[in-house]
């Protein structure tokens, strides 16, 4: 029997499937009678030594994580800095991951979360301790390298596409006589792709949304102005979908929303959907709605993608068996083996090449004027979204999701001071 405790954390911004991950990490762990803990609001909880025994939860609660959205175990934006600015944290978790035997140290995240778990790797074997640390892929933005697609991206990318539909059809609806332009904000701070994802909604040109603003794309607001006007002539009503992280030509966030920088180093975004209905309204003077799905957008798990549900499953399957491998400071990563038929299989990819590198929206997937998506981006994203799997409803009529009970282990370290 192979001895040692697996610890599990999820960090960073929730989605609909990383609880579809953490079901999946905890069920193959307990198929090799491997025990699971999981650090409560992520490196936070590891730090501090909250952390959770999930082997008192009951089979069915772990199998019905995996239709329950947000962060089963809680999330946290945290950055560890290098090994050497932040040494005192560093070593306080690796004196809790040998306080309780941890063996695997699997960090569900984006890159931030990938360049944490190698330096943790790196820590350990400075000190001779025998760790096996492993990425776990997880971001609504799908901006992580390597990997074709990221979990929770399929998911957020078919809510957005079927909310800018259906938001359309309403617009198109009362555009003789009320909104003539309709304005929807979509997550991505430097990568359009869930703002790509709007355009999976229509078809030909006058069908929505008929303009994306990409941060990829300096936004220039006459010519966007001139663009708005023109399809509201021609088609009665314009609905525009816009990235978070537009950006004018100097490099400016449309949307800084002037709140400083989070522990990540970003900038604090919100409202382009609101400043651009402004813009829209006292330049052309149009009627104009906006909307800022925001938290929607990961959160939805009762649209999620059938797609997105799998490989979220996949890659926690996959992390715990390439741990007790020793595949060390690597990540489970998603390779796409064809379009048509859409396959995929799970592949492995070195953190070094994941860490701190961000998959930015190809050009080849923007439409020459700018403003929309090509056949190439459409091939790639489509597959994605596709498939329905709901959660099981109530007789109320709401989602049965399932709440843990997060029972805590015990401490054996001196409480953290950090």
């Amino acid at each position: 029997m192979v001895e040692g405790t697996l610890l599990y954390a999820q960090s960073g911004g929730v989605t609909a499937v990383i609880n579809a991950t953490a079901s999946a990490v905890i069920g193959e762990a307990r198929a090799r009678k491997i025990k699971v803990l999981a650090a409560r609001n992520g490196i936070l909880g590891a730090l501090r030594e909250e952390l959770i025994d999930t082997s008192k939860e009951s089979a069915a609660a772990i199998r019905a994580l995996a239709h329950t959205p947000g962060g089963a175990f809680g999330s946290c934006r945290v950055k560890l800095k290098s090994l050497e600015q932040d040494r005192a944290r560093y070593l306080r978790l690796l004196d809790v991951l040998k306080a309780h035997d941890v063996r695997w140290f699997l960090y569900n995240g984006g890159n931030d979360s990938a360049d944490t778990a190698n330096k943790v790797s790196r820590l350990a074997a400075e000190f001779g301790y025998p760790l096996t640390c492993i990425g776990v892929p997880k971001t609504v933005d799908n901006d992580l390298a390597v990997t074709d697609c990221c979990p929770g991206f399929g998911s957020a990318a078919k809510y957005t596409a079927v909310s800018v539909r259906e938001a359309a059809l309403d617009v198109a609806a009362m555009a003789e006589t009320s909104t003539k332009v309709f304005v929807y904000e979509a997550m991505g701070r430097h990568a359009g792709w869930l703002a790509a994802a709007a355009g999976l909604a229509g078809q030909g040109p006058d069908e929505a949304p008929h303009l994306i603003l990409f941060p990829e794309r300096a936004y220039d607001e006459a010519d966007f102005m001139a663009r708005v006007k023109k399809i509201v002539e021609r088609v009665g009503y314009c609905v525009v979908v816009a990235s978070e992280g537009i950006q004018t030509a100097d490099g400016r966030f449309v949307a800084d929303a002037g709140g400083g920088k989070d522990s990540f180093g970003h900038t604090q975004l919100g409202g382009v959907a609101s400043f651009l209905a402004g813009r829209v309204k006292d330049t052309l003077g149009y009627k104009v709605h906006w909307t800022l799905p925001d938290y929607l957008q990961r959160s939805a798990r009762h649209l999620a993608s059938k797609t997105d549900v799998e490989q979220a499953m996949a890659v926690g399957k996959a992390a715990v068996q390439f741990a007790l491998k020793g595949q060390n400071a690597t990540m489970p990563v998603i390779v796409r083996t064809s379009d048509a038929p859409y396959r995929w299989k799970i592949g492995c990819a070195p953190l070094d090449k994941v860490a701190n590198h961000e998959k930015m929206f190809p050009k080849s997937f923007i439409r020459r004027d700018g403003y929309g998506i090509t056949d190439k981006a459409r091939a790639y994203l489509e597959p994605l979204i596709r498939g329905e799997l709901p959660p099981p409803y109530g007789r109320n009529g709401i989602p049965a999701y399932v709440q843990l009970k997060n029972v805590a282990v015990k401490k054996k370290l001196p409480a953290w001071e950090g």
